[in-house]
């Protein structure tokens, strides 16, 4: 069968092609058991042990499809329906596989086997496409062990170099580099695709994370661009004193510090108008032990804006909040991420919504409150993302829930937007 006449029987009302939704649901919870935990989540971590038997998996399904499993330097997985042109910039599609210490079973770990399985549906159906379609893994993603998150996608990107990457280190002391070299270890005869090749267009499914599409009953979310965030460390050094002996007016106290700091932050910040998102998402106090004023604070904030204006602005107060509020402590403010608000293409927005209305699902626009990989490839090639609703809009928990119905739907969405690039020319 060719490509133009795949594209002509998925274009025809009598004809058109569906996933596999049993298959598709099978395989998430396959990989659902892959660092479960007793609620029902997933502790599935970047470049961990678990990740690594994800690998397993997802190579053996390709294999068994006759797709094309390879790496590159930083981690990333590809999975590649192969095209007449295999030198021509390839069409990707996915997500990523790592989840956060107690997550759940679609973050992620959704859009790379929504991508298999459109993969695997065009090679049951014969179809050789005009350049390579490819399933992606990004590596990293949550930044959950090694932060920041989106490593292998910023690697890809050029945004970060492989070696900042590599120099990066977990709380236990181990390295990307050599967790790394172990993941490439376990698959010595994968293929290494060179880091950052030129691509056609990107794709990714993903759930929303958020209570939108649920709630305004809708199926497909056609995303429209992903809100700014910047993420900061904060550490505050103060002295250690003996809780009983030390007056509280000679004292040092790195809490008493934070305790101001965060009182002007969570006021000023957060409370900067109702399209901020400001999160202090942890906390280390030392000694902490019960009898010894604390000399050290160090804290991770998380800030988002859709506004890249006011992102910047929020993001050069907070350096002076901590800064002016230490005192007689010291603040040191290091910034870590700085991603700026980002838009979709359009052609692909269209696209996605009339691949929603083909096949009778109720759509809308939506912006994405969370970050992605997504980010880092719009502005290297046509890129954008397609949201199915998740229950009650909770991600990064055991609970995290998708209907099948929904699982499916998207993944027929992606099917769809992807046909053109595999119908040479359609």
């Amino acid at each position: 069968m060719t490509a133009e006449t795949a594209t002509e029987e998925v274009a025809g009302e009598q004809g058109i092609w569906r996933i596999d939704a049993d298959r598709l649901w099978d395989r998430l919870m396959t990989l659902a058991c892959i660092g479960a935990t007793p609620g029902g989540g997933v502790d599935r971590q970047a470049l961990s042990a678990e990740e690594i038997a994800s690998w397993r998996t997802m190579i053996d399904w390709a294999l068994s499809a006759g797709l094309e499993p390879s790496t590159d330097a930083a981690g990333n997985l590809f999975i590649a329906l192969r095209g007449a042109d295999r030198d021509a910039p390839p069409v990707l599609a996915g997500s990523h596989l790592d989840s956060q210490p107690g997550g759940g079973r679609f973050d992620g770990v959704y859009g790379v086997v929504a991508a298999l399985e459109v993969l695997t549906t065009l090679a049951g159906r014969g179809v050789r496409p005009p350049v390579d379609i490819v399933c992606v893994a990004w590596m990293n993603e949550e930044g959950s062990r090694f932060a920041p998150g989106m490593m292998g996608s910023e690697a890809f990107a050029g945004v970060r170099s492989l070696e900042a990457v590599r120099a990066v280190r977990d709380a236990a002391g181990i390295s990307v580099a050599d967790a790394l070299d172990a993941l490439h270890a376990a698959f010595p005869a994968l293929r290494r695709r060179p880091l950052g090749f030129p691509v056609a267009a990107y794709v990714e499914a993903h759930i929303e994370q958020g209570p939108i599409l649920e709630a305004q009953e809708r199926v497909i979310g056609v995303v429209t661009g992903i809100q700014g965030k910047k993420t900061f460390d904060v550490v505050i050094e103060g002295e250690r004193g003996h809780a009983g002996t030390l007056a509280m007016v000679e004292r040092r106290d790195a809490l008493a510090a934070f305790t101001r700091i965060a009182t002007a932050l969570y006021a000023e910040i957060g409370g900067h108008d109702d399209a901020v998102k400001f999160t202090i998402g942890r906390l280390q106090v030392e000694p902490n032990a019960p009898s010894v004023v604390p000399e050290r604070v160090t804290l991770r904030i998380d800030l988002r804006h859709p506004d890249n204006a006011v992102l910047e602005h929020l993001g050069q107060r907070l350096a002076a909040l901590c800064d002016s509020l230490a005192a007689p402590c010291q603040a040191s403010v290091t910034p870590l991420v700085d991603a700026p608000s980002n838009g979709f293409d359009p052609a692909l927005q269209q696209a996605i919504a009339q691949a929603a209305e083909r096949i009778g699902q109720p759509h809308m626009p939506i912006l994405s409150a969370a970050g992605h990989d997504a980010r880092h490839m719009a502005p290297l090639c046509p890129s954008a993302m397609i949201f199915i609703p998740c229950r009650d809009g909770v991600s990064h928990a055991e609970h995290e829930w998708a209907e099948p119905a929904h699982v499916a739907a998207g993944a027929n969405v992606l099917l769809r937007v992807l046909m053109p690039y595999v119908g040479a020319g359609a």
